[in-house]
C-alpha cells in the first residue's frame, strides 16, 4: 500500500527509549504488577482447567462409552459429532471471553504500567 508520507529518516529511532534492566525488576516485584498477574491468572487458570476437563471427558466418552456416544441425535448425526463440534465451540467461546476480559481488565492495567514504564526510561 502507498501512502504520502516520506519514508523515516536512516538515524530516526522512532521507538521509545527503553527501561533499564533494574526498573523491569522492580516492576516486576511492584504490587501494581501483581495485581495484573493476578487478574490475568484468575480467569486463564480456571479456563485452562476446566476446557482440559472437558475435552478428557470427550476423549473418554469416545474410548469407553461406545453406545452413548453413537446414540443419533437427529438422521446420522450421533452424540460424538455433537460433543466434537461442542469443542469447537467452547474454543471459540473461550477466546472470545478472555478477549472482552483483556480488554476491560488486563489492558488498562498494563497500559499504565508500560506508559510509567516508558515516561521513567
Amino acid at each position: 500500500m502507498a501512502t504520502d508520507a516520506p519514508p523515516p529518516e536512516a538515524g530516526a529511532d522512532q521507538r521509545p527509549a527503553q527501561p533499564s534492566t533494574e526498573a523491569f525488576a522492580a516492576m516486576q516485584e511492584s504490587a501494581e504488577f501483581g495485581e495484573l498477574r493476578r487478574a490475568h491468572r484468575s480467569f486463564a487458570f480456571p479456563l485452562t482447567i476446566a476446557f482440559i476437563a472437558w475435552y478428557l471427558l470427550y476423549v473418554l466418552l469416545s474410548n469407553y462409552a461406545d453406545g452413548f456416544m453413537a446414540t443419533k441425535v437427529i438422521g446420522n448425526i450421533n452424540v460424538a459429532f455433537v460433543f466434537g463440534l461442542a469443542q469447537f465451540l467452547t474454543t471459540f467461546l473461550i477466546a472470545w471471553f478472555y478477549s472482552r476480559h483483556a480488554a476491560a481488565k488486563l489492558d488498562p492495567k498494563a497500559e499504565a504500567i508500560r506508559s510509567r514504564m516508558e515516561a521513567g526510561a
